[in-house]
């Protein structure tokens, strides 16, 4: 019984020492935010703000000459320049613009997020350097893959 309590004592701590805290939750909700709304209201600063410099953004994709699939890759410095001009006509988005963030894992300095938007889902990875959630990678797919 003793080894039990020790063993459960033990588990208890090592839970409570790497837990996130309610200011990780916010801040890593608040970085995806940032990344989907700064294309809603183009904002640049905005989206530079949720991705590290080293972010890629990853989809599969079908060449339309060949027919064969291909990994299409996206950098920080590209999204960054998407917010700045991506919807400036406003009408990319609808006027109450999908945004569904489901936490699926957070650790003490990683975290795996679900971002689901009007037309796409994206899978996001981010990670906490010098106190700040960045978003590092992200994998996405059209809701409808034929518009891949």
């Amino acid at each position: 019984m003793k080894h039990l309590t020790i063993c459960l004592i033990l588990t208890l701590i090592n839970l409570v020492s790497f837990a996130q805290t309610k200011q990780d939750t916010t801040a890593i909700k608040q970085a995806t935010l940032d990344y989907i709304e700064s294309q809603h209201s183009p904002n640049p600063a905005q989206m530079e703000r949720a991705l590290h410099p080293r972010m890629v953004k990853r989809t599969f994709w079908k060449d339309k000459a060949t027919g064969k699939d291909y990994l299409r890759e996206t950098s920080a410095d590209f999204m960054t320049l998407l917010a700045e001009s991506y919807n400036l006509k406003g009408d990319k988005f609808p006027t109450s613009p999908k945004k569904e963030v489901k936490l699926l894992d957070i650790s003490e300095r990683t975290a795996s997020v679900k971002l689901i938007a009007d037309d796409w889902i994206d899978y996001m990875h981010l990670v906490k350097l010098n106190g700040t959630w960045k978003i590092v990678n992200v994998l996405w797919q059209y809701n409808d893959i034929k518009q891949h």
